[in-house]
C-alpha cells in the first residue's frame, strides 16, 4: 500500500472517539474546525463546490457521513449506490477534507453535540433554523452558516440521468 493511500485512510475516523481526538488536537493548535454532513452518494460538482467553500471557513474540515442504513432510510431501498467505506474514502481523498466520520442516525445531531465544532455548515437549500445541531453549536459559542447551493446538481438527478440512458 502506498504512502498517499495510507494518508487518505487515516482521515477516515474509526469511531466518534477517534474524530474527537483529532478535533481536540486541532483545537489545541488554535485551528477553527468546520463540520458538515451528508450522504455524498455520488460525488458531483455541487458537492465539491460546497465542501471547498466549507473548508474555506476554517483550518480543518470534518465531514459527518450518513451510514448505509441511514441513507437507505432517508433515500429509499435502492440507496446508497456506493457503500459507506467507498464514500468515506472518496471524501477523504479530497485535499481540503481533514476527517470523515460515519454516523448511523438519520440526522447528525448526536455527532454534532458530541464533537462541538467551531463552525457548522449546510448548503443554501437549508435555512439556519432548519440546520440540525445549530442550537447546540450556537449555545457553545460557535457559528452556523448556510453556503451557496449549485442548482441542478444532486445525486438523485445523476441517478435519474443514468437510468434514462
Amino acid at each position: 500500500m502506498n504512502n498517499i493511500w495510507r494518508q487518505i485512510e487515516k482521515k477516515v475516523c474509526t469511531d466518534w472517539e477517534d474524530a474527537s481526538a483529532k478535533m481536540s488536537s486541532w483545537k489545541s493548535a488554535s485551528d477553527k474546525v468546520v463540520f458538515t454532513n451528508g450522504c455524498f452518494d455520488l460525488l458531483h460538482l455541487g458537492h465539491l463546490q460546497y465542501l471547498s467553500e466549507a473548508a474555506d471557513l476554517g483550518q480543518k474540515l470534518i465531514i459527518g457521513l450518513n451510514s448505509d442504513l441511514s441513507v437507505q432510510r432517508l433515500k429509499g431501498k435502492n440507496r446508497p449506490i456506493k457503500k459507506q467505506n467507498e464514500r468515506a474514502l472518496q471524501l477523504a481523498s479530497l485535499s481540503f477534507v481533514d476527517a470523515v466520520v460515519i454516523f448511523e442516525e438519520d440526522t447528525p445531531e448526536k455527532l454534532i453535540k458530541f464533537l462541538l465544532p467551531d463552525i457548522l455548515v449546510k448548503g443554501g437549500d437549508y435555512t439556519i433554523d432548519k440546520i440540525v445541531g445549530a442550537e447546540a453549536i450556537l449555545s457553545a459559542g460557535g457559528s452556523v452558516k448556510n453556503l451557496s447551493f449549485l442548482e441542478g446538481y444532486s445525486s438523485t438527478n445523476l441517478i435519474r440521468k443514468i437510468q434514462e440512458l
